[in-house]
């Protein structure tokens, strides 16, 4: 049984999916790959190129190798399995494929492609003619992006990517400046996990973008002759309270459900809180519930029940992610990437990169507690050339040098408050600690006030032994690091 193809399709059109590119494209576009119906067969339709078909299909290859294309998935995420449809393409379709998967920025250029790192997620394989070829794929990594390889040449008509979607932090909001947020959208991370009944319209249109394009696009049951409920689980992207819920029939004229609730609960098996009592609905509208709602406590999974049966378009909860929510995404997110990226994003918050190898390795980690109590177990051997390293990468106390994430600034934020004879006696004892140590004087500035950070600075320039004196700079930097990978992990 192959369960992946229950799985969101990452690489669907309707997400945003997209073929960047391909080597060819003689007789069929790159860009019906990714269509979101069936391939279709029309006989006797002819092109000046030659017989038309609903797939990408390139032409005969009388020199050695074989053909590509590259496709940006719709939404990142971790591959679980692909299909490689080769519907129609009975004479024409590849002998064999392979498919590679590497994580990029969105709007990266084919050369930044190119000189990524590629992992083999389905070594080559012999495909079948006129079939789905189901490939369930053992990759623990988040991917942005696939290369399919077909040996030698030849036709295929989908290709579907089935996985769960770990996208960019961004849609969460900052989290000083909380903001309500689609938490049950697919490009979240929203997934509909189960359902009663999927005879008409599979569950997972329901949490797709946009409004539905016809009948077909939402979640429809069958006639199902009996009182209700029909009903559907949603896993939020995050653990959140839910402030605004969006119900729409669109579409759904003779067949909409004559009413509808909404509980919410810690799992897909409850227990069950409703927060939304059993309301009527319209054909063909979208509704629209926020004062409605009852205050509930954060959730992680919400129910929609539904009477007596029938179809909806869209289901939209919006909702303010939980503390609790953002660090267990944030850390579902670490643990997803590949090792040197995770090192990569962890070097952010300590420029070691033997130390940011060692907590990458120690994943996944149940807490952000656990996270930063492995982080000052993987500092206990760094060398003080390491030490030294890490303290280059921050500026001065009082510097207003930029960097990347903006963490410096955050942290030194009080600084700007000092007065200017304060910021040139601190500017003065920087100086004079650099001259005597050989590094930069380097203090937890967070919540320190710049007279603060300049009484510490004389205190410390007092003493002679510099071997203590990087000790203590180490467990200052020990604090930083605590604070940055609760920002890296909390966005």
């Amino acid at each position: 049984m192959n369960d992946f193809t229950d799985l969101v399709d990452l690489a669907s059109e309707r997400l945003g999916g997209a073929v960047l590119w391909a080597n060819d494209e003689f007789f069929a576009e790159k860009d019906n790959l990714l269509k979101s119906e069936d391939a279709i067969f029309a006989p006797g339709r002819y092109t000046d190129r030659g017989k038309w078909m609903d797939g990408w299909e390139t032409r005969r290859r009388r020199t050695p190798g074989h053909d590509w294309c590259v496709v940006r998935l719709g939404v990142p995420g971790v591959v679980r399995g692909l299909v490689v449809d080769t519907a129609h393409f009975v004479g024409n379709f590849p002998e064999s494929c392979s498919v590679e998967a590497c994580s990029a920025p969105p709007q990266a250029p084919l050369e930044a492609l190119e000189a990524a790192t590629w992992t083999e997620i389905l070594p080559r394989t012999t495909l079948t003619g006129g079939a789905r070829n189901l490939f369930p794929v053992a990759h623990a990594w988040r991917a942005t992006h696939l290369r399919l390889r077909i040996f030698p040449d030849g036709g295929v008509a989908r290709l579907r990517v089935h996985g769960d979607a770990m996208p960019d932090a961004r849609w969460l909001g900052r989290p000083g400046a909380p903001q309500d947020v689609d938490l049950a959208a697919v490009e979240h991370g929203g997934v509909v996990v189960a359902a009663s009944d999927t005879f008409f319209g599979p569950r997972h249109a329901l949490v797709m973008p946009g409004r539905a394009r016809d009948m077909s696009d939402g979640w429809e049951t069958k006639r199902t002759r009996r009182d209700g409920p029909e009903w559907v689980v949603v896993r939020l992207a995050a653990e959140g309270a839910l402030r605004r819920v969006d119900l729409d029939t669109w579409r759904f004229k003779g067949n909409a459900p004559g009413s509808a609730a909404l509980a919410v609960g810690p799992s897909a098996d409850g227990p069950w809180t409703e927060i939304l009592a059993r309301t009527r609905l319209l054909f063909h509208t979208h509704h629209v519930f926020d004062a409605e709602l009852s205050e509930h406590a954060p959730a992680r999974f919400a129910r929609l029940s539904t009477w007596p049966d029938g179809g909806i378009s869209r289901l939209r909860l919006f909702g303010t992610p939980s503390r609790a929510g953002r660090e267990a995404w944030g850390l579902s997110r670490l643990h997803a990437l590949a090792p040197d990226e995770a090192s990569a994003e962890l070097l952010a918050c300590c420029r070691c990169g033997a130390w940011a190898r060692r907590v990458a390795e120690g994943r996944p980690y149940a807490s952000l507690a656990e996270l930063q109590a492995a982080a000052r177990r993987a500092a206990d051997p760094m060398s003080e050339a390491e030490w030294l390293e890490a303290f280059s990468a921050h500026p001065r106390i009082g510097e207003r040098r930029a960097d990347a994430r903006g963490w410096s600034a955050q942290e030194q934020s009080r600084v700007a408050e000092a007065e200017q004879a304060t910021l040139d006696a601190l500017a003065e004892a920087n100086a004079a600690y650099e001259r005597k140590f050989g590094f930069v004087y380097l203090v937890c500035a967070t919540g320190k006030s710049a007279e603060q950070m300049l009484a510490l600075a004389r205190d410390r320039l007092a003493g002679d032994d510099r071997a203590r004196e990087i000790a203590r700079a180490a467990e200052e930097h020990r604090q930083i690091t605590a604070l940055r990978l609760e920002k890296l992990v909390l966005r």
